[in-house]
């Protein structure tokens, strides 16, 4: 069993695919000779040819609209955004086509395509590359946005949304691509989408969060314990459609809740999960809901991105507020 980092585990998924289904296809700038600017489709194009492995212009809607006319045309085709940034030309195929094809057919035509793209901040990367968008994704019915936070949930999660019959935006988190390593099976396994995955169990508060913001919370986690709190982490890993059921049941045992997300605050998906709590567990609230996130303005330049990006001092806080109410 090898270990692998997140971004290898993305080319393992891929690779799988590519060669024992032959719908699949891969597509993007880059993609294929060079084997995308964080080498995540590294070696396919040479392995399974550039018929499947297809480098196209610099042209994001074309992208998005090739991969909608080959979804609905039987193929299978996961294109590359190569950062989150350049995904707003693609938004209106994706809104208007993808996310709309099997309503508009009732159910006659299914669009079976995957988005990928690299997303989030803490690269030193330049405007336009840092963006943490998902909750716009997530407020378009008819599309999957799924957020893989390890290498394995990567491999399994990517497994699924390449075999699901509609429309997946699968966003990267970047910062943790060459984090860690861990072992993951090369065995073709998918791990079930649209749920949460409980990290680690505790009975004093709840942190929910997803995407490389799983660092700093695990990190708080951590800190907690060392502190006689006992934190409890769910990863929420498809954030559309999100799997409430999973947060308000943890929430009924700890009776307290902090959301970390590095998305600008405003409209972002940690008030929807507030939101649900309110509705379906205010009675087991012991505390208002807390959430830490980025702010509502542009991620800066390098210098100043840890500033934007929440940090474990944050979330330390956050907890501390939350653990004082009585």
């Amino acid at each position: 069993m090898a270990r692998v980092t997140l971004v290898e585990a993305v080319t393992m998924a891929l690779a799988w695919e590519l060669q024992h289904d032959e719908s699949v296809v891969i597509l993007g700038e880059d993609v294929g000779i060079n084997g995308g600017v964080f080498r995540a489709t590294a070696g396919l194009q040479q392995r399974f040819g550039d018929k499947r492995v297809i480098d196209t212009p610099l042209a994001e809607v074309m992208i998005a609209g090739l991969s909608v006319g080959m979804a609905v045309q039987g193929l299978k085709p996961v294109a590359e955004a190569q950062f989150m940034g350049f995904i707003y030309p693609m938004v209106d195929q994706i809104a208007s086509h993808a996310a709309r094809m099997r309503h508009r057919t009732r159910g006659r035509l299914t669009c079976p395509m995957v988005l990928r793209a690299p997303f989030g901040g803490g690269i030193h990367a330049p405007e336009h590359h840092s963006e943490s968008t998902e909750a716009m994704f997530a407020h378009i019915p008819g599309i999957r946005v799924v957020i893989p936070s390890s290498p394995a949930r990567a491999y399994g999660l990517l497994l699924a949304a390449i075999r699901d019959p509609d429309p997946v935006v699968f966003l990267e988190p970047k910062r943790i691509y060459r984090l860690h390593k861990e072992e993951v099976e090369d065995n073709g396994e998918e791990l079930p989408l649209d749920v949460c995955y409980v990290l680690r169990d505790g009975t004093d508060v709840t942190l929910v969060t997803w995407g490389a913001m799983i660092k700093e919370t695990l990190a708080a986690a951590d800190q907690l314990a060392a502190q006689g709190v006992s934190a409890e982490v769910i990863d929420v890993a498809t954030i559309s459609p999100l799997d409430m059921d999973t947060i308000i049941e943890s929430v009924a045992k700890t009776g307290r809740c902090v959301i970390v997300h590095e998305a600008a605050r405003r409209c972002g998906v940690g008030a929807e999960i507030a939101a649900g709590l309110a509705d379906a567990g205010i009675f087991d609230l012991l505390a208002p809901v807390k959430r830490v996130t980025g702010y509502d303005s542009i991620m800066p330049l390098y210098k100043m991105e840890t500033q934007y990006i929440p940090s474990v001092k944050r979330v330390l806080n956050a907890v501390n507020a939350v653990m004082d109410v009585s």
